[in-house]
């Protein structure tokens, strides 16, 4: 394990200086990223007992509602969620959050071990979850910068998405034995018990104060400042005037508003168009996954990526074009040869967006840019899923393809029209 230089942090206990080695060594890192794990896989247990709750609550209409219901404060909170995390610091958040999850749903295990299933206590807890996620969210995104070094950070965003990959794979398994077994009380009780394990991993986390980013300096007053709204929009106005971080996420929005539909959407109406079924659909997302996979272990095993940002801006833009070939794809074969490639470049591009955001936004204001970047991939973004459906039914699948191939490139056309996006680098 390797050293770190120990500073006194914001609560005045200790916490770790810029790393000394590898984060994959640093224990610190890793106590966040298991927590982060367990975290993750507990979220999708709880989504997939709250379905199962909601099957036998009431009929189809109402799972639908149950399923939705969270999304809502989700999206209307999420930036409101970075305020507060700049506020109180990403730790207390993520520690509130996961606190707050752990009981609720604790709670709602005990509850229907004693009674069937309610509509109105599943919207309840529905509600409750994606309020807490919209302060989740933007702290969890804050808080690597505060856990190791700047020169870590693109390895910390390889590692996460790591995490995400493994829990997307854990979590239905762990769900499907888990009600196998007792129904919907006992998946929420080990849902519970996975947010049990990431809050005692948390609260083991030692956070470091952040030096400001070069260049950059929080408002004089700022921590003063007492108006929430006031907050929300100097986030958003610093956002509008940063060379680098406010292009950097604009470029990563129009990228996002194309490609998130294609992935989640796209390739299931391909599959449906050209006949290859649920199997096909199960071998491109896989194709996708793995190549997505193969770029988070890239990054978290390279010691640095040398102009980061012309690597993110060929990413983006190679990405883009597969987009469109994938539309286009006469068979199976072809279609998962382009889809590994693809997830790739896509998670390259994600993971230095990320690093080169962190590395580069005042800690000031780390919570507010998180949540901006949040509410786009999962509040605006999804939005875009029934446009999607409803154009194929006017055009054709390939054509469909090639306009969301269009949007995602006008991502890279914006970060190559800003001098700063294309001259971004690491640091050593």
């Amino acid at each position: 394990m390797t050293e770190s230089r120990v500073e006194p942090v914001e609560d005045g206990t200790e916490g770790p200086g810029p790393a000394g080695g590898p984060a994959y060594r640093d224990g610190n890192v890793l106590r966040w990223l298991t927590a982060y794990a367990a975290s993750l896989v507990g979220d999708s247990v709880y989504f997939l007992a709250l379905g199962w709750a909601a099957a036998q609550a009431g009929g189809p209409a109402e799972v639908g509602m149950i399923m939705a219901t969270g999304a809502i404060p989700r999206a209307v909170l999420m930036l409101g969620g970075g305020v507060i995390a700049d506020r109180l610091g990403p730790r207390a958040v993520v520690i509130g959050a996961d606190a707050v999850r752990c009981a609720v749903i604790v709670g709602i295990a005990v509850l229907l071990m004693a009674t069937g299933p309610a509509v109105w206590v599943l919207v309840v807890v529905a509600l409750v979850f994606g309020a807490v996620d919209a302060l989740f969210l933007p702290a969890v995104g804050a808080l690597p910068p505060r856990i190791t070094g700047a020169d870590q950070l693109v390895r910390v965003q390889g590692m996460k998405a790591l995490t995400n990959r493994f829990g997307g794979i854990v979590g239905a398994p762990v769900a499907g034995l888990a009600m196998g077994l007792g129904g919907p009380a006992a998946a929420f009780a080990v849902a519970g018990a996975l947010f049990a394990v990431s809050l005692v991993l948390l609260v083991a986390v030692r956070v470091a104060p952040l030096p400001e980013a070069p260049g950059e300096a929080a408002p004089e007053g700022a921590a003063a400042k007492r108006n929430v709204w006031g907050d929300l929009t100097e986030g958003l106005g610093y956002l509008r005037r940063h060379k680098l971080v406010g292009p950097l996420v604009a470029s990563n929005i129009l990228f996002e508003l194309g490609g998130i539909p294609v992935i989640n959407v796209g390739m299931v109406l391909l599959c449906s168009d050209r006949g290859w079924g649920a199997a096909g659909i199960a071998w491109i997302v896989g194709a996708f996954s793995v190549g997505a996979a193969c770029s988070a272990l890239t990054l978290t095993l390279v010691k640095r990526v040398a102009r980061a940002g012309r690597v993110r801006l060929v990413a983006l833009a190679a990405g883009s074009a597969l987009v469109a070939v994938l539309g286009s794809a006469p068979t199976l074969a072809v279609a998962v040869a382009v889809t590994v490639p693809m997830g790739l470049l896509v998670g390259m591009s994600g993971g230095l967006t990320a690093g080169l955001v962190q590395v580069n936004t005042a800690p000031a204001f780390l919570g507010r840019v998180t949540s901006v970047k949040s509410l786009v991939s999962l509040g605006v973004a999804p939005l875009m899923y029934p446009v999607v459906g409803a154009a194929t039914g006017v055009w054709s699948i390939p054509a469909v393809f090639a306009g969301c191939a269009v949007l995602c490139g006008l991502g890279a056309v914006a970060g190559i029209w800003s001098p700063e996006v294309r001259g971004a680098e690491l640091p050593r």
